[in-house]
């Protein structure tokens, strides 16, 4: 039901304000800092950074937005879908009867497709919120189970949590359900912060199967943008499992004394930034690099009677 929740939400707010938000991105994206904030803000907005970079790279390959451009939107994207797992980590269930009614109400009561839309929105908010609550009561007996605290205390090397936060990634299609479930492990405490961050690093690098699938067959400027969305993650990954003790200690210091599904929240948002400001200085040289190992294809040249 979390699955499909989170589908049926992202693909009513893109149906919902697709045409604008391809406007907007053209329009607004007109350097790396501004690409970079638009890419968040219609991430925040669409609750998917595969969506936000599926469009993307639709875009490039019509020559609407250029590579550059795109790089920008990339990075933004990876910082606006960290914004579900605060929401995520509010325990938020006990609002969502109260979402769904309202939603169902709107959508029933109404002909104006505007209205319709956002009853839709606010319908796939609250069955996100009512999932949420149903894995944390069900993985609530768990506590008791030891093969699933072996299992938990085996996730807290960040190699195999990282390989485990990869592979559930793969196979939802969706980083922002594997750090949900996460939270809602958290929210249990039945998974420690150090195996959290190792499994939430692991989803960042899952979340490019999409994006690289949906590059395949299209121009080289399309398929430049799905490298650069792996490059950039798996890059930021390396970095991360690198410094991962420090990493730990340091949402530990920023979270004080919040609830560890917080923490686990507040270490997404972390990790993401301090991707994005870290690579900033070097995007001209992986732009540089991809253009190099796929340039442009020269138009053929016609021969002469």
């Amino acid at each position: 039901m979390f699955l499909y929740a989170l589908h049926y939400l992202s693909s009513n707010l893109e149906n919902a304000a697709s045409d604008k938000l391809k406007l907007y991105l053209d329009k607004f994206t007109s350097n790396l800092f501004s690409g970079i904030a638009s890419g968040t803000i219609i991430t925040i907005l669409l609750d998917s950074s595969s969506a936000v970079i599926i469009m993307t790279i639709a875009l490039v390959k019509s020559k609407a937005l250029t590579f550059r451009q795109a790089m920008g939107i990339v990075m933004g994207a990876n910082i606006g879908t960290t914004i579900s797992s605060q929401i995520i980590a509010l325990n938020v269930g006990q609002y969502a009867s109260v979402l769904m009614a309202i939603g169902f109400l709107v959508m029933m009561l109404t002909q104006n497709q505007l209205y319709k839309n956002i009853g839709s929105v606010l319908l796939g908010i609250g069955m996100i919120f009512f999932s949420l609550l149903l894995i944390e009561e069900s993985v609530a007996p768990l506590k008791d189970s030891s093969s699933f605290q072996g299992w938990m205390v085996a996730l807290e090397t960040p190699l195999k949590g990282a390989g485990i936060g990869a592979l559930v990634t793969v196979i939802v299609q969706s980083s922002s359900a594997t750090v949900g479930m996460v939270i809602a492990l958290g929210t249990k405490k039945l998974i420690s912060i150090t195996a959290a961050l190792a499994i939430m690093l692991g989803a960042e690098l899952g979340t490019c199967s999409d994006t690289l699938l949906a590059s395949i067959g299209r121009s080289r400027p399309a398929i430049k943008t799905g490298l650069f969305h792996l490059a950039f993650n798996l890059l930021s990954i390396l970095l991360g499992l690198s410094l991962f003790k420090p990493f730990v200690n340091l949402v530990l210091l920023l979270s004080g004394t919040a609830p560890l599904a917080r923490q686990i929240a507040n270490g997404h948002v972390l990790f993401n930034i301090l991707g994005v400001l870290i690579f900033l200085p070097f995007v001209s040289v992986m732009e540089r690099l991809l253009n190099q190992a796929l340039p442009e294809k020269e138009p053929a040249r016609q021969q002469v009677a």
